[in-house]
């Protein structure tokens, strides 16, 4: 069984989802021009065992002018995505770079989860024997 939760932080404060276009706005004022941290704690169980984690990837948003923040709150993709963006879709122009896995931002940290399947089940996933 797996379970991912995913969500975002700026100086230690966490963003969450913003509960209407009004928070998605201040969220997205406050991330332009910084680097944030997305957290995902990952829990992948099986009968008798339990593997507990969490993957931390760094993101820079570029400065964001009122309008581009404006235009992309229209979309309508901030809704229901920590930080008030999706990087998988426009979100990805507001982000200057990013230092991790990319996929964590997406929700699900991927190279975390390739990891620990290998090894604890070395030869059906990854490369092991």
């Amino acid at each position: 069984m797996l379970g991912v939760d995913t969500d975002v932080f700026l100086d230690g404060r966490r963003l969450g989802k913003p509960v209407d276009a009004a928070g998605a706005t201040a969220m997205l004022e406050l991330l332009s021009g910084r680097t944030h941290e997305v957290v995902s704690g990952l829990c992948l169980r099986g009968d008798a065992w339990e593997e507990l984690h969490r993957a931390v990837t760094r993101v820079e948003f570029r400065p964001l002018a009122a309008a581009e923040i404006e235009r992309y709150l229209a979309v309508g993709e901030w809704e229901g995505r920590a930080g008030a963006y999706a990087i998988q879709g426009l979100g990805a122009s507001l982000v200057e770079q990013v230092a991790g896995d990319y996929l964590n931002v997406v929700g699900l940290p991927a190279a975390l989860l390739v990891r620990l399947l290998a090894e604890r089940f070395p030869g059906r996933y990854g490369f092991g024997g």
